[in-house]
């Protein structure tokens, strides 16, 4: 053991370009040595091919390393290191704290990366609640006979100015702090530009989830060493269900400026017929994250990071479900405060987007990115196979 903690300072002080490593990515080196020496997960997932390109794991590799890993949980149930042996090799724990770490390390503006600690299930619904109960006050009941629809109780215009600014702002954030995650990993990923085929290949693996497959097609590990697809239909559901709800709203604004049709849309209109498929979808998956993560082994994520998980859950799940109950009660008395609920829990959503557990996602896509465009090119080693 104290060889391989001899190896793993070596490899820091030649490997990190001065950098000094954190405890969580210092463990994760050691690991990564050990498993360099094993590999007998090489064909598990994306992680260990692109460890076999490597000998040494500076900052850079760590973070490149601990976002393409999916936390599927295999490799712990396989592995003969796994504890309680003296090497404590448990890849999925270490490479979730780092994760984690990242997230806050390359958050935009700087300062607000520690919002990554606080975001948990208690705030993001306390956020919510508060923004619904502003809105509620400020709403307006709608005059008996109006057909002004939700625009009597909050003007477009004034919608358009609050939820604009939260918009972009989060874009931005998360764009800023990919960027420059994307520009850490790219030279010791081969250095070389993104090609048509490796993004075709990186897409494929996003949109298909595929290494939420355990590396064998029979799934994850969640609750023990029992293989299930639970995990990937439930993040299916969720990252479809979102995007078609995302969808709904895009054309929706398409709608209102370009042909001056204005909400609310009924079925079978087709921002109708994407908002409910997506609602429904949404309710389904989150609700199946939501028990899955609470289920799940401890030693398959980082614990400190669960009530960061749980309440991005819960804000995509009231999304839904408060959008869902107000298509049933749109044309009620109890539309206005429907109406500000849905919108006090969507405003939540967004305005912690950037420093909440949806930026795994994206800096996900950009490590598979990577890891296709360094697959393509000669390993410097000619050790391992991709």
């Amino acid at each position: 053991m104290q060889q391989l903690d001899a190896l793993t300072r070596e490899a820091v002080a030649l490997g990190n370009g001065g950098l000094a490593l954190t405890a969580p990515e210092a463990e994760v080196a050691r690991q990564m040595q050990i498993c360099n020496a094993c590999r007998y997960c090489e064909g598990f997932c994306a992680v260990f091919p692109a460890m076999t390109r490597r000998l040494e794991f500076g900052k850079a590799d760590i973070h490149f390393l601990a976002n393409l890993c999916h936390n599927c949980g295999a490799c712990l149930h396989a592995c003969q290191y796994a504890p309680p042996h003296e090497f404590a090799v448990n890849v999925p724990q270490s490479m979730a704290t780092v994760r984690g770490q990242t997230y806050a390390d390359y958050a935009w503006p700087a300062p607000l990366g520690k919002l990554y600690a606080r975001n948990g299930l208690t705030l993001s619904l306390a956020l919510a609640a508060g923004l619904a109960l502003f809105l509620a006050l400020a709403a307006k009941a709608p005059i008996a006979g109006s057909t002004g629809g939700f625009y009597a109780v909050f003007p477009h215009n004034l919608l358009v100015s609050i939820f604009a600014p939260v918009f972009v702002f989060a874009c931005l954030a998360l764009w800023m702090g990919v960027r420059r995650f994307w520009r850490d990993v790219t030279p010791v990923t081969s250095g070389a530009h993104l090609s048509q085929p490796a993004a075709t290949e990186a897409t494929h693996a996003v949109l298909q989830l595929k290494y939420l497959d355990g590396g064998h097609g029979d799934g994850c590990n969640n609750a023990d060493d029992e293989f299930t697809h639970a995990r990937r239909r439930a993040h299916h559901l969720t990252f479809y269900g979102f995007m078609l709800c995302f969808a709904a709203t895009a054309l929706g604004t398409v709608y209102h400026y370009a042909f001056g049709w204005v909400a609310p849309y009924d079925l079978p209109s087709l921002p109708k017929l994407l908002g409910a498929a997506g609602g429904v979808a949404l309710l389904l998956g989150t609700g199946g994250l939501f028990k899955l993560n609470l289920q799940r082994d401890p030693r398959q994520g980082d614990i400190a990071q669960k009530p960061m998980d749980l309440g991005f859950i819960a804000l995509l799940f009231l999304t839904s479900l408060t959008g869902m109950a107000l298509w049933l009660g749109r044309g009620g008395s109890a539309l206005p405060t429907l109406l500000a609920v849905h919108l006090g829990v969507v405003m939540a959503l967004f305005a912690t987007l950037p420093y909440n557990k949806f930026a795994h996602g994206i800096f996900r896509t950009a490590a598979l990115l990577r890891h296709a465009v360094e697959k393509r090119q000669p390993s410097r080693l000619a050790l391992g196979s991709d």
